[in-house]
């Protein structure tokens, strides 16, 4: 069902780092983001794969991961993903990359949900320097990214729990290294 992909669907911060994931499983997960709405059907988004070791350790550097955990450094040693999937906005196509907000988080979830229907996981980062992105994938000028996605086999546990009663949203992590993500309950999101 649809809602078990949609709750398995977590950010995981640790893989297995010796798990291999094809070129052509990338290849249909982009494929699904690919077939998603567009604004004005634009279609502005391009993809880079990033399977190579080298180009992978250069993105596992440049990536920030869940700095709201201030005490610790995800993903751990020997956890990293070994697979990403880099979002770029054609600029050539759309000139303002703000338009195109709406369609990249559409492609990352319909990514994302193909990933677990894999036995995968996945994580979308957008603290990175753009820059130093451009200059480790030599993306052209008109390649402006937007997000990047690590997919992987999730290595970790991650538990959703219902807020507490002071409201917080801030994940957080116990002394077993199991990850909580607190979740509003539907009672406190719907308008009456």
């Amino acid at each position: 069902m649809l809602y078990d992909l949609v709750k398995e669907n977590r950010s995981y911060r640790g893989y297995k780092e010796g798990y291999t994931i094809s070129e052509e499983d990338l290849k249909d997960l982009i494929n699904m983001a690919r077939i998603t709405a567009s604004g004005a059907n634009l279609q502005p988004l391009k993809y880079r794969i990033v399977t190579d070791s080298s180009e992978v350790d250069a993105l596992n550097s440049l990536t920030r991961w869940a700095k709201m955990l201030t005490n610790i450094t995800l993903p751990h040693e020997g956890k990293y993903p070994n697979a990403y999937i880099v979002v770029c906005v054609d600029k050539d196509i759309c000139k303002n990359e703000e338009t195109a907000k709406m369609d990249i988080g559409i492609a990352a979830q319909t990514i994302l949900l193909g990933a677990v229907e894999k036995g995968l996981g996945g994580c979308m980062l957008g603290n990175f320097d753009k820059e130093e992105l451009n200059k480790a994938l030599s993306l052209t000028e008109t390649m402006s990214p937007q997000l990047i996605i690590a997919i992987g086999k999730p290595d970790e546990k991650v538990v959703l729990v219902d807020t507490s009663d002071d409201g917080s949203t801030k994940y957080y992590r116990d002394e077993n290294d199991i990850h909580y993500v607190p979740k509003r309950k539907l009672e406190d999101i719907l308008i009456r």
